[in-house]
């Protein structure tokens, strides 16, 4: 790892190339405190951490860590934890964790790009794995967790959907597909690729509709001196309200401008 980046970071001395933001998955916040300063100058290519299996037994050490790095770095390092502890499965114990995490993370939450969650890490702990014409959400006790989650934390962090697991052979498209459509739907925004097959369809599932996007537009142009709050959408199919569907606009021009928009009105 550290012989590739430096390696990136020489060449890009002599040539300019695209770079993805580089994120550097951890095992623990004691390999962060070791790993970080033996990347040297080529820290400047990393855009954060990611750290796995995040709770209440590891969250204050990787705090601490990714604020002593931000500290003495030149460049913003970001913080992507994932929450897929068996801790948080404990129904009894579960609203307590996340709140007390969600307090923690406040403290940082600038450098929290992403909360992320591990959908398969919780499934092996009641030992079930989906087939590729199934969804997590049909799942109950690993979707009621993922809606705990962003129940939580939707309000005020980006949360991912968990991976979909498949990149070839039957049905992995129409999956992938449907259950994109089913992290939209719960408020999830984005989606962990596991292998590069699968990102042509994440960007295009995350694609904003052309009616969305003009209601979206409708609602954030609403002018302050129409005195009805509600309205027919620019197709007549649906009602508009302004107090009612800003947030949600909010949200779907964002999209639009990271993702792009559908030219089909109807997709």
């Amino acid at each position: 790892l550290i012989q590739s980046l430096n390696s990136l970071h020489l060449k890009q001395k002599s040539q300019d190339f695209y770079m993805p933001k580089i994120f550097i998955r951890v095992r623990s916040p004691q390999q962060l405190n070791s790993l970080y300063p033996k990347l040297g100058e080529s820290t400047n290519l990393l855009t954060g951490f990611i750290a796995p299996k995040f709770s209440l037994e590891n969250a204050d050490e990787y705090i601490n860590e990714i604020r002593k790095i931000n500290s003495s770095s030149l460049n913003t390092v970001y913080f992507m934890p994932i929450f897929e502890s068996n801790t948080i499965i404990n129904l009894e114990n579960r609203y307590k964790i996340l709140y007390a995490l969600k307090n923690k993370l406040n403290d940082i939450s600038e450098l929290v790009l992403n909360i992320r969650v591990g959908g398969n890490d919780l499934c092996h702990c009641f030992g079930i794995r989906r087939n590729s014409n199934e969804s997590i959400y049909s799942i109950h006790p690993i979707s009621n967790i993922l809606a705990d989650i962003i129940t939580v934390f939707g309000e005020e962090y980006i949360v991912s959907g968990p991976v979909w697991e498949y990149y070839s052979g039957d049905n992995w498209i129409e999956g992938l597909e449907n259950e994109l459509a089913q992290d939209r739907l719960n408020g999830f925004i984005g989606k962990t690729v596991i292998h590069p097959n699968q990102i042509p369809y994440v960007n295009e599932g995350y694609k904003v509709s052309l009616k969305d996007f003009n209601d979206a537009t409708s609602i954030l142009n609403w002018s302050s001196d129409t005195i009805s709050m509600v309205s027919g959408n620019t197709s007549f199919e649906r009602m508009n309200e302004y107090k009612t569907h800003y947030n949600w606009a909010k949200k779907i021009i964002f999209l639009s401008k990271i993702y792009g928009i559908k030219e089909n009105i109807n997709s």
